[in-house]
Order: C-alpha cells, then sequence, then structure tokens
C-alpha cells in the first residue's frame, strides 16, 4: 500500500499544485514539478516562509520571475509594455530564479556579458536594466503582502552602464539627401521626403491616416494632421503642420488607400527600415544612415533657417508643456511658414558647418578637413 501524501497537494494535468489554507491565508499555486517528492519539499518551504512571516516578519523570498508577472499583470495599460515583455523574457533565463534579495550589479553580470557578446549595444542593455531596476524599486517601495510587509526590504542600486558606444545623429546635407532619395523605391522616397519636411518619426508616418487630417480654415492652402498620441513616444497628440513638399507628397498619394496615407501595394506600411531602404542607402554609400536622422536632419534645418526653440519643439512633437494642438491662426501661420524655410527649393544660402569626425575606415581625403563647411 503506498504512502499518503500530504494534504493541500492536487495534480492537475502532470503538476502538482498547492491548494491550502497556511495561518488563515489560502495558498494556490503551482509547485512546478510531476514528482510527488519534490512537491511536497515545495510545500513545506512555503508552509515555513509564511510562518516566519506570520510570526517573525519574516519576508517570503519571492523570485525574479514572480516579480516580472506581477509587474506585466498590473501594467496592461503601458503603451512599451510590448517592449517591456520582450526584454523581461531575455532577462528570464539569467535572473529568472533568483531571489528578488538576491539580485544587484553582480548577479547581473552574466546577463551583461552575454548582450555583449550577441552584439548589443551599451544603450540595449541598459533598457533591460532599466526594467529591472523599476521591478525591484517597486518591489521595496509598494508591493506589499496581507502581512503589510514589502516584497523587498530595500532596493538595491542598479547603475546604468556608460553608454560610449552611442551613435551620433547624422544630418543629411542637401546632396547626400539627393544621393539616398534618387536610389529608394518610389513609395520608399515619398516618405522620406514626408519624413525629412515634417520631422515625423518611422511608426508615426507609417500609422499615418486620412481621417487624422484637420480641415483648418484660416490655412486653406496647407495640410495639417493630428496624430492621436497613442502612436507618439511622449504619448501626447501631436500636430503635423506640412511644408510645401510634405503637402505634394500627400496629394500624389489621394485615393490609393482608404485608411492609410502612405502604403505599398494595398497594403499598409509596417516599417521604413526595409530592405529597399538598406540598399538604397548602401547604393548612395551612406550606410550609416538612419530613417531617424531624416528627424535630425529636420530639426537641423529648422535651427539653421532661424526658428526659435518653442516652435521647433512644437514642429518636431517634443514634450513642451503647452498644448501642442490648440493654436491661434497666427501661431498656425507662424509654424507654416516655418516649416516652409526647409523647402529646397525656398533654400536662400543658408550655410550649416557640420562639425563632423571622420568615420572609421574612411579616412579624409587631402581635399577634406575635419571642419567641413556644407551648404543646407
Amino acid at each position: 500500500m503506498g504512502r499518503k501524501k500530504v494534504p493541500g497537494l492536487v495534480k492537475r494535468g502532470e503538476v502538482w499544485h498547492i491548494d491550502k489554507k497556511i495561518f488563515g491565508r489560502r495558498l494556490c499555486e503551482s509547485c512546478g514539478t510531476a514528482t510527488l517528492e519534490e512537491a511536497e519539499t515545495y510545500l513545506a518551504r512555503r508552509t515555513e516562509e509564511l510562518r516566519q512571516a506570520v510570526v517573525y516578519g519574516v519576508r517570503p523570498q519571492r523570485s525574479f520571475k514572480e516579480a516580472a508577472i506581477k509587474f506585466i499583470e498590473e501594467n496592461q495599460h503601458k503603451r512599451s509594455l510590448r517592449s517591456d515583455i520582450s526584454r523581461l523574457k531575455i532577462l528570464i533565463p539569467y535572473i529568472g530564479d533568483m531571489h528578488l534579495s538576491s539580485l544587484h550589479m553582480g548577479t547581473l553580470q552574466d546577463f551583461v556579458e552575454a548582450r555583449r557578446q550577441q552584439g548589443n549595444k551599451t544603450r540595449t542593455i541598459n533598457h533591460g536594466l532599466k526594467i529591472v531596476r523599476r521591478i525591484l524599486n517597486l518591489a521595496a517601495t509598494e508591493w506589499m503582502d496581507e502581512h503589510g510587509l514589502t516584497w523587498l526590504a530595500s532596493a538595491p542600486k542598479i547603475k546604468l552602464l556608460p553608454e560610449h558606444d552611442l551613435r551620433k545623429p547624422y544630418p543629411l546635407s542637401w546632396e547626400e539627401q539627393r544621393r539616398l532619395f534618387s536610389c529608394l523605391p518610389e513609395h520608399l522616397e515619398q516618405m522620406a521626403l514626408f519624413a525629412v519636411n515634417t520631422g515625423c518619426r518611422d511608426q508615426e508616418i507609417c500609422q499615418l491616416r486620412w481621417d487624422w487630417e484637420v480641415h483648418v480654415p484660416q490655412l486653406a492652402e496647407s495640410l495639417v494632421f493630428i496624430i492621436p498620441g497613442e502612436w507618439v513616444k511622449n504619448g501626447e497628440d501631436r500636430l503635423v503642420v506640412c511644408n510645401k513638399v510634405a503637402s505634394r507628397v500627400i496629394e500624389g498619394l489621394r485615393g490609393k488607400h482608404p485608411t492609410h496615407v502612405f502604403s505599398f501595394r494595398g497594403r499598409p506600411m509596417q516599417r521604413m527600415l526595409s530592405t529597399g531602404w538598406r540598399v538604397a542607402r548602401k547604393e548612395a554609400e551612406l550606410e550609416h544612415v538612419r530613417v531617424h536622422d531624416l528627424k535630425h536632419t529636420f530639426g537641423r534645418r529648422l535651427r539653421a533657417a532661424g526658428v526659435g526653440l518653442e516652435d521647433r519643439q512644437d514642429l518636431l512633437g517634443h514634450r513642451s508643456g503647452r498644448i501642442t494642438t490648440h493654436y491661434s491662426s497666427a501661431e498656425l501661420h507662424n509654424l507654416l511658414e516655418a516649416v516652409n524655410k526647409v523647402c529646397e527649393e525656398q533654400h536662400s544660402g543658408v550655410v550649416l558647418t557640420l562639425l563632423r569626425r571622420p568615420r572609421q575606415g574612411q579616412p579624409l581625403s587631402e581635399k577634406q578637413a575635419c571642419l567641413k563647411g556644407l551648404e543646407l
């Protein structure tokens, strides 16, 4: 005759689960094993943890995986939740089974070194460290158990790595823009032209929809869009005032897709960074140029044209504390005048000196110098 199992263990499928009232609290959780002996050991440990918490005020040990699950459950509203989940999936194999009290910069070194060996930039690694730091801070300050104890007595200091390999912005000159855009497929060239004349980000352009267009009686000859905050990085609605070049792009696309402004073969675009973009920048000998550099180019040209800081912030969609979708007609005319200053055909001899170091593997020729005066 087989021995009796410990009360409170129930087998569901192949895995044993705890379903038992311990010290006035009902404990329902998986033991994570199909073996009865291991399940009994797990139950005994959890029982002792609860006894320690009730009698002596000792915190139960919780794993980073448990904390990660709680973090995800509490942050279903976050716009960046999908990115957070992706980062947590990478972290779990390294620290998922570790107790929260065991985590510090030393225990995170395996994660850091593995990511470096995989060729990830420091900023990418820091994104992972940031979410660990956030979870540990929540565990130490906000997350309370039924005994009134925080999940963690105090949060360790998680120091971010210095980002020495951070890539600097690369605003394009007019000549570089012509070289690159002439190599792009037509649909990407239209998107790139719109980006460099509005300062919109990749996803703002891909998601741009016809029903976001706003009719402004005071600006009858201009096009204006308001992008909902859910598609904007800072979460705020964004005003997009189209200059003459951007307006021509938009007008040339009317009727091609029922909902989205930019499409390819009848489908909305998902991203600009595609094979077509990579091939084009290689042909143009501008392999280092990113899609986001189009936004930097727009911002740099606005500044070179003498556009003030507040107007640049509004036109670039930066967080400023102002209600950037409420404007008087005079303010809208001012913004329209500003964006038209960066149309190539409106170019009036403004010279912007770009201080650029030689790129690795590209030594300066005798006719070049580190300080290049590039006419934009």
